[in-house]
């Protein structure tokens, strides 16, 4: 039994043994089981370590080669990358400050993007190609070379961006982070700056004084700012930012032209045709135009022809001659020309035309400047401005000197002056037609009537001009005789004669016209002067002395009660006859001075003698009588004031002349022909 127990005892012991070894075991298996993952895991990369050792021998001997030519260009790109970014805190600088050493740093940058953009390709291919092989001869992880393929395809495409416009400015930004750009703009503001800083307005003598100033030397930069400005160029013009530098050159320097001419005070360039009524209201402005566009021309776009040509002259006669128009497009060249044109749009005119041959001698005294500053490709604009202009101003200016005739014709049928005087018509035709054939119009008027026949293949006669002049004179002439006889009054006729015929006399007498006209046609005038005035005093003040008869008061023996009737009814009547013809004369003219107070001198002598030497002699008769005052109205003084105040003009505007329609009281045609014999 004991040994019973015993073997009971041993078996559960050995039990016991055994359960704890089980146990052992099982935490042995459980801290095996991790490793055995770490094992698995660690297979794939022992066996792409493995890998080329199985490889065959050959492709194992050329892949160390293979390899190294593929890496050298991508390490020599990135040495390269690297040298960009080292170059981004001098591009980030202010060019102000060493103009010169940030252009030769900007060049290096372009020369490393340009190596860049030149081997990036050849070192993705290397690369690519050593990748093929690897995977070709498996001596490399598939997995590995997945991601390297990858890798290289997003480098591949990205070189390959060929694309235009924003994608190419994109993968340039990816290339230098946008360096390049941010360098190039720091140049266009320092190119703007340069400019500013030296572009001062042109300093302004008195604007009355233009015309006489002579041409001074063009305003140009100094030497050393055209330097830089055409360094900057050349690296603007390398990055294809040529164009906006253009654009800021002809934006500072169309402003500092703009800045020269605002003392000028040229508000008058934008007055519009609906903003006067006849040339007359801005003919003062017509005036400064041809001023200011000579100094416009000669002083400011000279300096800045010149100027273009030394900036822009390494680019290119288009390039410069471009700039150039826009700045003189920009600056104000176009608004002056379209203030020619506004002028040649307004009503016709006598005056108008005087206006027009101003702007045509304007013009035509620029013309050589003309052609050699704007006579380019570049300037066309203004070329044909100018081109349209000038046939405007020649069309113009023959069509209202060939319709003068016609005008002058016509007002034959309006009514002669109320007032017997110059009519406006003679007065302001005498004197335009002297003005046309004077120093100042003849020779111009002439090229353009020429100018303006030959557009049409007509011929135009060297005496043509003053033939028509005087034909527009003779016609003066006829509408005198038709005016004189519309006169239902003879005496203010005769009156209208003796003003008239003075005027013609004493306006034309001495001039180019009155030369053509001859000696016996102006002797003519002057005889019929003398007949009119002589008819005029006759058959009126003329009659006035008779009043003062002293028939019947020599010899009169009565007393001097019907002596004093006698002359209170003699003075009365002379001062009723008086009264009446002064009340009738007072509105009569005599414009001209010398005429008007050599025929008050006459009156004057006619009446005032008798007058005097009557109330001398017969003045003392009434003089004491209670009622002297309504015989003796006027002293002696009193009436000679009185005569030598006549026929004063009044305020009037002599301008222009419009035709009116005939009426039925003119149709009869005057015969123009005049002889001396007529006056007696």
């Amino acid at each position: 039994m004991d040994r019973g127990i015993q073997s009971l005892i041993a078996a559960r012991k050995s039990l016991k043994l055994s359960l704890e070894k089980s146990k052992a075991i099982g935490l042995a298996l459980g801290k095996t089981g991790p490793r055995f993952d770490e094992i698995e895991q660690r297979l794939p990369l022992l066996e792409a370590a493995v890998r080329p050792i199985r490889a065959d021998g050959e492709a194992l001997k050329d892949v160390g080669g293979n390899i190294n030519r593929a890496v050298g260009p991508a390490a020599a790109v990135l040495k390269v990358f690297d040298a960009v970014h080292g170059l981004e805190k001098s591009l980030l600088s202010d060019p102000k400050n060493d103009l010169s050493s940030y252009l030769s740093v900007l060049k290096r940058l372009e020369e490393a993007l340009k190596f860049l953009g030149e081997n990036c390709g050849l070192a993705i291919q290397w690369l690519e190609d050593i990748v093929e092989y690897l995977d070709d001869h498996h001596v490399a992880d598939e997995k590995y070379l997945s991601n390297l393929k990858k890798s290289l395809r997003g480098l591949s495409e990205f070189h390959n961006d060929r694309g235009g416009g924003e994608e190419k400015e994109r993968s340039q930004l990816r290339l230098d982070g946008g360096l390049r750009n941010a360098a190039l703009d720091k140049l266009e503001n320092e190119f703007r700056r340069l400019l500013k800083d030296n572009s001062v307005p042109l300093p302004m003598a008195s604007p009355s004084s233009l015309g006489d100033q002579a041409c001074i030397a063009p305003s140009q930069l100094p030497v050393t700012v055209i330097h830089k400005l055409q360094a900057i160029l050349g690296r603007l013009r390398a990055n294809n930012r040529l164009d906006k530098c253009i654009s800021i050159y002809v934006e500072v320097r169309s402003l500092n032209v703009r800045a020269s001419l605002q003392a000028l005070d040229l508000d008058y360039l934008d007055i519009s045709v609906s903003e006067f009524n006849d040339v007359q209201s801005i003919e003062g402005y017509i005036a400064q135009w041809g001023n200011h566009l000579e100094f416009a021309v000669k002083h400011l776009f000279e300096a800045e022809f010149k100027l273009c040509n030394d900036v822009f002259e390494r680019l290119g006669l288009n390039v410069w001659m471009d700039c150039f128009s826009k700045i003189a497009a920009q600056a104000g060249m176009l608004a002056f020309l379209q203030f020619g044109k506004t002028v040649t749009d307004s009503k016709k005119d006598p005056i108008k035309l005087l206006k027009l041959l101003d702007i045509f001698t304007s013009l035509n005294k620029l013309r050589a400047d003309f052609n050699r500053l704007f006579g380019g490709a570049a300037c066309i604009e203004i070329q044909n401005f100018t081109r349209d202009l000038i046939k405007r101003i020649i069309d113009g200016a023959a069509e209202i000197f060939w319709e003068l005739l016609v005008q002058v014709e016509i007002q034959k049928q309006t009514p002669p002056p109320s007032d017997g005087g110059v009519p406006r018509l003679v007065s302001f035709v005498t004197d335009y037609c002297n003005k046309l054939i004077g120093d100042k119009y003849k020779s111009t008027l002439t090229q353009v009537l020429l100018i303006h026949k030959s557009w049409r293949s007509e011929r135009f006669q060297d005496n043509q001009l003053m033939v028509e002049v005087l034909r527009i004179i003779k016609a003066i002439e006829q509408n005198l005789d038709v005016w004189m006889k519309a006169y239902p009054d003879q005496t203010l006729a005769h009156f209208f004669g003796m003003n008239n015929h003075w005027h013609l006399y004493k306006n034309l007498k001495g001039t180019n016209i009155g030369d053509h006209l001859g000696d016996s046609w102006l002797k003519e005038h002057d005889q019929y002067k003398e007949y009119y005035a002589t008819v005029f005093l006759r058959d009126s003040w003329g009659k006035l002395p008779s009043h003062l008869s002293r028939e019947g008061l020599i010899l009169f023996s009565g007393g001097h009660a019907t002596a004093r009737d006698l002359v209170k009814k003699r003075l009365k009547a002379f001062n009723d006859a008086f009264d009446e013809m002064y009340k009738k004369q007072a509105s009569w003219v005599l414009p001209e001075k010398d005429l008007r107070d050599r025929v008050c001198q006459q009156i004057v002598q006619a009446i005032v003698p008798v007058y005097r030497s009557y109330m001398q002699n017969y003045g003392p008769l009434v003089e004491k009588d209670a009622s002297s005052s309504k015989y003796v109205r006027y002293t002696v003084v009193a009436l000679e004031k009185i005569l030598s105040s006549l026929y004063m003009p009044k305020p009037m505007r002599y301008g222009s002349f419009k035709g009116t329609p005939p009426s039925e009281k003119f149709k009869n045609d005057v015969d123009l022909r005049r002889t001396t014999s007529a006056v007696v």
